[in-house]
């Protein structure tokens, strides 16, 4: 599933290349074809992004009133649903907005958990359930925080949770934990203010990196592969990492074997020595 920095990244991909533009609106594959039609030949107006939920808004010509909200579409991605720029054609796009400053730049969504065309208020109900982004300006890492201290759960499982820290996924949990040496199984209750205010400025660095670069990095200069002199990390998801996906190597830091174990129905992966459990 796409973490927050790729959809943020998605956000300001539409901003770029659609927003200020009247659009054409279509659902080939059929299942949005209603609120396609809605949304034909309005303009995007500009797009939002909260962790893994993606927002487009439009505005639809109204008369001598100008222009008037339209309403928001909701994107979720899931575990299959992708965008894509300028691709193929294809039927099996949930929903197609073709249009920017020459009307030939292409949208297509394909696969999302969640297609649907929504109010402010449901816009806004979204977002009250959702905990602090780490790339959303202004948003309060003490929300977070206060209910991470209250928690016995592992501290591993509520950086995974949704209504608690919004956009962190599998990858950054496994990282930003390792870069600051916490044990994954360590109790909520039990993180220091300290080290939770460290984790979340961490995370903004790394995300925010993360948007620019369109992929995830988060070894620090000297475990990068030219400092070690090994090579490059080869993996479908990109980026150098410390324990992602590298149960049974040696860690970049200390040479003991990197675990893992299934948490929060996601596999989690950690290294034992550099990151002891509390004393």
């Amino acid at each position: 599933m796409p973490e927050g920095h790729t959809i943020h990244r998605l956000a300001e991909d539409c901003r770029r290349l659609l927003a200020g533009w009247e659009v054409r609106a279509s659902s080939p594959q059929g299942k949005f074809s209603d609120s396609a039609a809605l949304l034909d030949r309005t303009v995007l107006d500009g797009a939002d992004a909260h962790g893994k939920h993606l927002f487009l808004g439009f505005l639809g010509f109204a008369g001598f009133l100008g222009f008037e909200p339209v309403g928001w579409v909701h994107i979720h991605l899931g575990l299959i649903g992708k965008v894509t720029f300028d691709g193929a054609v294809s039927d099996t796009v949930r929903l197609r907005l073709r249009g920017g400053s020459d009307g030939t730049r292409t949208l297509d969504l394909r696969g999302p958990a969640a297609c649907e065309l929504i109010t402010d208020a449901e816009k806004r109900a979204i977002h009250d359930r959702l905990g602090p982004d780490p790339l959303r300006p202004g948003d309060d890492p003490e929300r977070a925080y206060a209910r991470i201290s209250r928690s016995r759960v592992p501290v591993a499982a509520l950086l995974m949770d949704q209504k608690v820290l919004a956009g962190v996924g599998n990858v950054y949990r496994a990282e930003v934990l390792f870069r600051h040496g916490v044990d994954p199984f360590l109790p909520g209750r039990a993180l220091t203010r300290e080290v939770w205010d460290a984790l979340w400025a961490d995370l903004v660095d790394l995300m925010t990196a993360g948007v620019r670069a369109n992929r995830i990095d988060t070894v620090r200069p000297e475990h990068e592969p030219e400092a070690m002199g090994r090579p490059p990390r080869q993996d479908d998801h990109g980026g150098e990492v410390y324990v992602y996906r590298r149960a049974g190597l040696p860690c970049l830091v200390c040479g003991t074997e990197v675990r893992t174990q299934s948490l929060a129905a996601r596999n989690l992966f950690w290294c034992p020595s550099c990151q002891p459990p509390a004393t």
